[in-house]
């Protein structure tokens, strides 16, 4: 009779975490690996490596299961143990195949070990790991390290983690609720940066009373490591702007200033700039030009340029070629962002081939316009109704080496539909769907509405095919537009096929 499993006595085998699956849930099969270029050797058959080598070896390893191979069948060497730098390659090489999992019990096994590990080994784990494991991670980090608290550098690095994660918020909340609770022995004290950092988190929320009430707090700690900094005050002036309190801004400004003997910088002085841009008071920020200047704070491109913006949301061309001019007599060299404002201002204000031979001199200047230049020229062409052109650019920009999104091709395809250019939208819609990109949802309804009345019936339902496939259905009006008219070209059998696809695709 063979003994059961229960009563066998023989050491349970070393289970790779890359195999656990929850009993609940069913594991997706995994598609077959593409052959390797050349076969690998068994790994029963490699020499004998030692910690530096398996650590290279693992951080380019071809997958993360080879990598736990390579680590388990280098721990069956004779008077082989895994090292900290061993344990830290395997866990940065899972964590970055997105595999916390088994990053965890990787982890749970280095507890384990009789090696004395570092903290900054597993910094780079607390960036990498989603925020609920890497939660987990700032609290096993005591065990890890032997000792009693984490410093405040993996705090803020878990923090920080958290805070700019969009996902699982309640392990944010745990982590504030233990920094708040006294009997939390994990933790240290907190910093300026500590503070800095949940500060940032309550403004992203728009929770700015929170934020001050943080703020508060570190002006009360009586501790030399624990007081606002710059980076406080730019953080509470840049949500109060957001905010469009600019008079409270203002006066957090000048107490930075008076109380705290804190000089601030042009980011600072570019937070007031723009709040007040944005209102649409540009007098008040060619005002703080003015003070920056006095202050011996000179600004910066990335100054002009939100003043620029500010002159053309106001419509004021010339006063926006002047700060521009401005910028180049104070010796400050236009840069990428300083030009895509002029442009956008001119493009906008019905001065399109301005803006083209400005895009040029950048180019003279090895200043090179992106993505968001060009969108605006594009604009701007296609509200002059210069729309050859528009689409010349198009075709012609990928070969420059210019990497165009979709909005490129949005702009001059609801620019073609809106004027009734529905052959030139057909054509375009090829050009897009043929380079990866689809036009809106509205915008393919009207295309095909727009054929449809333009009597291109079979140019219609061939967009339609070529839009199905990138899973678009059109909404019922353009369905009833395009069978109606398939009928009306007594083309009975295309309507059965149109009809079939619309039963198909629900």
């Amino acid at each position: 009779m063979k003994p059961s499993p229960a009563s066998t006595k023989a050491p349970l085998p070393w289970i790779s975490p890359l195999h656990y699956r929850s009993p609940t849930r069913a594991a997706p099969p995994s598609p077959p690996p593409p052959p390797p270029p050349l076969p690998e050797a068994p790994l029963t058959q490699l020499r004998y490596v030692h910690h530096p080598d398996l650590a290279r070896l693992i951080a380019s390893s071809p997958s993360a299961q080879r990598a736990l191979d390579l680590f388990n069948a280098a721990a069956a060497q004779r008077g082989f143990s895994h090292t900290p730098v061993t344990f830290a390659a395997l866990l940065v090489r899972l964590a970055r195949s997105r595999l916390p999992s088994a990053a965890a019990a990787v982890l749970r096994r280095a507890a384990s070990a009789p090696c004395r590990f570092l903290e900054p080994q597993f910094l780079p784990l607390l960036r990498l790991l989603p925020p609920d494991h890497s939660l987990a991670l700032l609290r096993l980090l005591p065990a890890l390290l032997r000792r009693g608290r984490v410093s405040r550098k993996a705090l803020a690095v878990c923090l920080d983690r958290l805070v700019s994660s969009r996902r699982c918020p309640d392990v944010l909340t745990e982590l504030l609720a233990d920094l708040r609770d006294p009997r939390s022995k994990y933790l240290p004290q907190p910093n300026t940066c500590i503070y800095n950092i949940l500060i940032k988190h309550y403004v992203k929320k728009g929770d700015l009373g929170t934020a001050f009430q943080v703020f508060d707090e570190m002006r009360k700690m009586n501790c030399a490591d624990v007081r606002p900094s710059l980076v406080t005050y730019s953080t509470l002036i840049g949500g109060l702007c957001r905010g469009a309190q600019m008079k409270e801004a203002f006066e957090l400004f000048e107490d930075m200033i008076e109380k705290d003997r804190i000089v601030p910088d042009q980011l600072t002085y570019n937070l007031l700039i723009g709040g007040f841009c944005r209102l649409g008071q540009v007098e008040k920020a060619q005002s703080i030009f003015g003070f920056m200047r006095k202050n011996e704070c000179e600004p910066n491109a990335f100054n002009y340029a939100t003043l620029i913006n500010g002159h053309s949301k106001k419509g004021e061309v010339e006063a926006a070629r002047g700060v521009f001019e401005e910028m180049i007599r104070s010796g400050v060299q236009p840069d990428a962002v300083s030009y895509t404002s002029l442009v956008g201002c001119l493009c906008r204000h019905g001065n399109v081939d301005e803006g083209i031979n400005l895009v040029q001199e950048m180019w003279q200047k090895g200043c090179k316009a992106d993505v968001v230049t060009y969108n605006l020229l594009l604009e701007g062409l296609c509200k002059d109704r210069r729309i050859a052109e528009a689409v010349t650019l198009l075709e012609k920009l990928p070969s420059e080496g210019v990497q165009l999104n979709v909005a490129s091709y949005r702009i001059v395809m609801n620019c073609l539909c809106s004027c009734g250019e529905m052959e030139k939208a057909a054509g375009l819609l090829g050009m897009m769907l043929g380079r990866g990109f689809v036009p809106h949802y509205a915008a393919s309804n009207m295309l095909l509405i727009g054929l449809c009345d333009v009597g291109r019936v079979s140019d219609a339902t061939v967009t339609l095919y070529g839009l199905v496939d990138t899973g678009f259905m059109p909404e019922a009006r353009c369905w009833a537009r395009l069978i109606e008219s398939v009928f009306r070209e007594r083309k009975l059998r295309r309507s059965i096929e149109l009809l079939d696809v619309l039963i198909a695709e629900g």
